[in-house]
Order: C-alpha cells, then sequence, then structure tokens
C-alpha cells in the first residue's frame, strides 16, 4: 500500500499499544514518521520494528503536555524530511479512580496529556498546513468521551475535550485545506487497558456487542483512512472502532 507515499508524519505517544500500531501502519503505506514518546526506549522500538520492515522512522523523546516536547517532534520532522503534513495526537494516561477519591493533581494530568497535548500538537502544525494549503490531523479520542465511563470521569471528560476540539477547528480550517478529525476507539488490548481492574474489563467486554475488546490495528486502520486522500469528504468526524459500545 502507498496512500501516504511522501507523506511527514508525527505520531505521538507512538512507543506502545495503539501509538505503535498507528506509526506502523503508516510507515507501511508509505508515510516518513516522527515516532514521539515520553520514553525513549519506547520511542526506539517502535522506530527500530519500522525500519526493519523497510520504512522511514525516526525516534524523539517528549512530554506532549509541554511545548518544548512538541516543538522538538516537528523540529526533528522539519530538519530531517520538510513540512509535517500529517499529524496523529495519540499520547494518552489512564487512571481508573473513584470521583470521590479524585485529587486536582489527577484532574490536571489527565487534561494536560490529553486535552492540552492535543492543543498544543494541533497549535504547531497549524501554521505550516495552512501556508502549504494542505494537512490532515487525526486526534485520538475515546467512546468514553461519548458515554462517559465509571471511575474514569477526569478520562471521560478528557476525551470529551478532545472531540470538541476536533468538531471547532475542523470548521474553523477546512476551507483552507487541512481535514481534522478525530477516532474514538473502544476498549482495545493494550498495556493501559490491561490496567484497569479485571472486573472492570470483565463487565466491559461482557457490554459490548461483539464480546470482546479490539486490537491495537484496527484503530491504525481507522486512522491510515483518516490520513489519505479516500477521507478527502470527512471532516470534523468521529469515527468509532469500538466494538459495538457507541452506535451512531
Amino acid at each position: 500500500m502507498s496512500r501516504l507515499s511522501n507523506r511527514n508524519a508525527i505520531v505521538t505517544g507512538a512507543g506502545a499499544g495503539i501509538g505503535r500500531a498507528i506509526a506502523v501502519r503508516l510507515a507501511a503505506e508509505g508515510a516518513r514518521v516522527v515516532v514521539n514518546d515520553l520514553s525513549p526506549k519506547a520511542a526506539d522500538e517502535t522506530a527500530s520494528q519500522i525500519s526493519a520492515a523497510g520504512g522511514t522512522a525516526l525516534a524523539i523523546e517528549g512530554d506532549v503536555s509541554s511545548s518544548q516536547g512538541i516543538e522538538r517532534a516537528f523540529a526533528l520532522c522539519e530538519e530531517s524530511w520538510g513540512h509535517c503534513g500529517l499529524l496523529v495526537n495519540n499520547a494518552g494516561i489512564v487512571q481508573q479512580v473513584p470521583f470521590r477519591e479524585m485529587n486536582a493533581g489527577d484532574w490536571d494530568r489527565m487534561i494536560a496529556v490529553h486535552l492540552r497535548g492535543c492543543f498544543l500538537g494541533c497549535r504547531r502544525a497549524i501554521a505550516s498546513m495552512l501556508a502549504a494549503g494542505e494537512g490532515v490531523i487525526v486526534n485520538i479520542a475515546s467512546q468514553l468521551g461519548q458515554i462517559g465511563g465509571v471511575e474514569l470521569v477526569h478520562y471521560s471528560a478528557a476525551k470529551a475535550g478532545i472531540i470538541g476540539l476536533t468538531k471547532a477547528l475542523a470548521r474553523e480550517v477546512s476551507g483552507a485545506g487541512v481535514r481534522v478529525n478525530a477516532v474514538a476507539p473502544g476498549p482495545v488490548n493494550t498495556e493501559l487497558v490491561r490496567a484497569l481492574s479485571p472486573d472492570w474489563r470483565e463487565a466491559k467486554a461482557a457490554d459490548l456487542p461483539l464480546g470482546r475488546f479490539g486490537e491495537p490495528q484496527d484503530v491504525a486502520a481507522t486512522v491510515a483512512f483518516l490520513a489519505s486522500d479516500d477521507a478527502r469528504t470527512y471532516v470534523g468526524q468521529t469515527l468509532g472502532p469500538n466494538c459495538g459500545d457507541v452506535m451512531l
């Protein structure tokens, strides 16, 4: 597949799980990929996997909740290959805690990584994309941003914010050639989800029409579609590879 040939991409939080699957899929479709992660070791592992498969990738450590972390990823892309035409805001964390036990630090960190990180990435990408008259941004949300999640109030709020940001930004920049969309996966078999309690995971799986969780590759396929010209009429949309948890 070569739907993304000669595209320069940045994927945040690409050291493992969904982010790694996205980076690998975009590279397989021809994109040059900057692999961002808070863990330099994890970023290097993803980039090495891409290179071993014949793709092109560079690894960079960075905290998406800081402007400096975002800037480093874009600087690497621009200095190595040129304009970043594809940004995937994927970096995220999860914490299961009853709302009554949640403190302000829990809330602030969740919002910082998910929503502030998405904002900073979009803000850095938009200027050059508008100047080029083209670009694609895909923001990774969650079905819990649509329906809420028990003991995941801060996570659900952050993901709902990403969906709102996506819609508003799409209205603002789509006329100038920049497409902005979101992907809201259901529960996916990753380390983050496996860190949730067994009771939560068992109950959630039983509640899904498919009766099982998705895989990172399912999300990656959706992102690759939105990144390609096949999705040229998709603007401000939230696609849901969620095993039926949300039906629209």
